[in-house]
């Protein structure tokens, strides 16, 4: 998996074929074809794990709905795993194209967004989440600003200095935060 996302986030996924990620794994083009049939199927087992990546996220946010710090993990992906985003861009785009592929990513995305609308709703019984507009649009917005973020990375990296990351942070959860004067949850 990790040479499939270095050779996509290096060569593109049109680039990208079974023989080029044998040769970046040190291996023949044989022993990827053993795990998997086709380009397809590396692929779609690539953006499934990397969707386990984003459900762990979430999962650890579960107890305690810290929208911030979820915001937080996810843009660490950019220093932990430099080839997250770039791989992640090209998935998406390439998704259009392939309708097996496709319904992987609307079935893995639609899980992600359900768990961040609870997420997001539990923070709203909490009072820490504005309650005037539903979860479940806050999290296809929450989602938008993210994959804008995450198309934007590989493009213009230079543009997302710690700093600009930080202020980009402090808006987006400004976004999501009750308005001043709203009235907080009970107990709160």
């Amino acid at each position: 998996m990790k040479a499939a996302a270095s050779v996509i986030a290096q060569e593109g996924y049109t680039n990208t074929s079974l023989r080029k990620v044998a040769h970046r794994a040190g291996c023949t083009t044989g022993a990827v074809t053993y795990y998997f049939a086709n380009k397809e199927e590396l692929v779609t087992a690539l953006a499934e794990s990397r969707f386990d990546g984003f459900d762990a996220m979430l999962a650890a946010g579960r107890d305690q709905p810290d929208i911030r710090a979820i915001l937080e993990r996810w843009l660490l992906r950019t220093t932990d795993d430099p080839e997250f985003w770039p791989v992640m861009s090209q998935l998406l785009v390439h998704a259009r194209y392939e309708p097996a592929f496709a319904a992987v990513i609307e079935r893995r995305y639609a899980r992600h967004r359900s768990a961040l609308a609870s997420l997001l709703s539990a923070g709203q019984a909490q009072g820490t989440i504005r309650d005037d507009i539903p979860a479940d649009l806050l999290a296809d917005q929450l989602g938008a600003i993210g994959d804008g973020w995450m198309m934007m990375f590989p493009i213009e990296p230079k543009r997302f200095t710690p700093d600009r990351v930080q202020a980009l942070l402090d808006a987006a959860i400004t976004l999501i935060a009750p308005p001043p004067g709203a009235r907080r949850a009970a107990g709160s």
